[in-house]
This record gives C-alpha cells, sequence and structure tokens, in this order.
C-alpha cells in the first residue's frame, strides 16, 4: 500500500504494519535486539512494495490434479545494492522474500564534517547491464551517500534502479531527486528536517549503531 505524495518520485509505504513496527523501532527504549529483528520484518513488509512491478513469466507446473501455467519471477535478475554498514539491516529482510536475488556492497561513510560520502568498497555481480537493481540504506539524509552509490552504479548501466529506505526528509529527496531524476525512492516515513548535524529529525538515530549496538 502506497500513499501519494507530492513528489511523484516518492512512492511512501503507508500500511498500517510498516507505521506500527517503524514507531516501535523508533522509541529510544527499544533494545538492540527487538530494533535489529523490527527491522528484519519490516523489510519483508517494504519488499512487497518494491518489487511490484517486477516482471514475470510463465511456467509449465504440475499440481496434484493437473498441468497449468503459472507465473514465476526471475529472482536472479535482481541486485540488491546494500549501502555498509547499516544496509545491512535491510538486506536480510528482503532477501527472505527475494532469496534468488543477486547481492552487491557499496562502502561508503559520511565524513563527520564535511558530510559528504567517501567509498572504501565496491563489489558487484556480474552483468550488471542485464540486471535491476534496488539500493538499500535505512536513512536517506543528506542524500550525498545515495548520490555517490547511484553515481558508481550508472557506469555498470544497469537495467533500472530503486532505492528502498526506511526514513527520508525533504532535504534528502530534494538532493537525490535532483541528482539522479530517474531513480524511484520507496520509504515508510518522510520526516521534517535534517540537523545541523545531518540526521532526520525526528528520526530514530544512528541505524547502525542500533542494528549493530555500537556507538
Amino acid at each position: 500500500m502506497t500513499k501519494p505524495v507530492p513528489n511523484a518520485n516518492v512512492h511512501l509505504i503507508s500500511h498500517p504494519l510498516v507505521q506500527h513496527k517503524l514507531t516501535l523501532m523508533r522509541d529510544k527504549e527499544s533494545s538492540t535486539n527487538s530494533f535489529r529483528r523490527l527491522l528484519n520484518e519490516l523489510s519483508m513488509l517494504m519488499a512487497y512494495e518494491v518489487t511490484r512491478d517486477m516482471a514475470t513469466q510463465d511456467v509449465q507446473i504440475e499440481t496434484p490434479l493437473e498441468t497449468m501455467t503459472a507465473q514465476v519471477i526471475d529472482g536472479k535478475k535482481l541486485v540488491l545494492v546494500s549501502i555498509l554498514r547499516a544496509g545491512n539491516g535491510i538486506l536480510d529482510g528482503v532477501l527472505s522474500v527475494v532469496p534468488g536475488a543477486r547481492v552487491g556492497h557499496i562502502g561508503i561513510y559520511r565524513d563527520p564534517k564535511t558530510l559528504k560520502a567517501v567509498e572504501y568498497y565496491f563489489k558487484m555481480p556480474r552483468d550488471m547491464h542485464e540486471r535491476d537493481v534496488v539500493v538499500v540504506d535505512p536513512m536517506l539524509a543528506t542524500g550525498n551517500s545515495a548520490i555517490a552509490a547511484i553515481d558508481r552504479l550508472k557506469v555498470l548501466r544497469p537495467k533500472s534502479i530503486k532505492f528502498l529506505c526506511l526514513l527520508t526528509c525533504p532535504e534528502g529527496i530534494a538532493a537525490l531527486t535532483q541528482a539522479h531524476p530517474d531513480v524511484p525512492i520507496y520509504t515508510a516515513a518522510i520526516d521534517r528536517e535534517l540537523n545541523d548535524h545531518g540526521y532526520i529529525l525526528p528520526g530514530l538515530g544512528d541505524a547502525g549503531d542500533r542494528i549493530y549496538g555500537t556507538q
């Protein structure tokens, strides 16, 4: 269930279960274990929306009663690209729904002084030009990491790119849309703003720290 927003490039996933689990994750009293479990569950729910338009093909199967023609997706044509490290928290949930997907990783960290993205790792499957890509990262804040990741991916010329996150804000949407207007954004919430340190408000804190219990 997606909800229309003023920016046609943004798909707000408003399903009650998604919103319920996101609220529980926002609570600062949520433990690391609870946060990680909720993120996995929420990612599975969001995966249904981000894969809604995946192509299918007809195959013949035998049911216990007769032969029939039915539809399947080619999960091997999908690549899930995790922006390390926090993206791995979404990755596991989406893989539970599309286990045949290939996986790529981009290591990017945000310089705390400049808020610019710095890449340190890049590893993708072969034949990216034949594949559809979903980039996953819990937060779209300044947009710098997402833009840098998509810049690198476009060099490999995949068939399509989508961006999946838990939270974003007007600043992140504007930045990513300006840099990559052809990349749709799927999110569970559009929060109010960024603070001076590049964190989303009201947000849920640093997603990576909350997933892994670090500071």
